[in-house]
C-alpha cells in the first residue's frame, strides 16, 4: 500500500513491527493526517508520520494503518 501526504487514516491495530512501542496502544482507532509518507524512500519498513487528530504529530509503522475514505 502507498501512503501519500495528505490522506486521513486510521490507526487501526497494534503493529508487529519493532517500530512500535507500548505506549502507542492508546492511539489505535484514532485517525489523522499523513504528514510524511516517506515517498522518496518507499519502504514498507519504514515509518510514517501522521498528525493525529488533537493527539500531536508521531511516526507509526505502516501495518497498524488503514487509508480513510473521504
Amino acid at each position: 500500500m502507498t501512503f501519500h501526504k495528505g490522506q486521513r487514516v486510521e490507526i487501526f491495530k497494534k503493529s508487529d513491527d519493532e517500530g512500535w512501542d507500548s505506549y502507542m496502544d492508546e492511539y489505535v482507532g484514532l485517525h489523522g493526517i499523513i504528514t510524511d509518507p516517506d515517498t522518496s524512500i518507499n519502504d514498507p519498513d519504514a515509518l510514517v508520520e501522521i498528525s493525529l487528530d488533537q493527539k500531536g504529530t508521531h511516526r507509526f509503522p505502516q501495518d497498524c494503518l488503514k487509508i480513510l475514505e473521504v
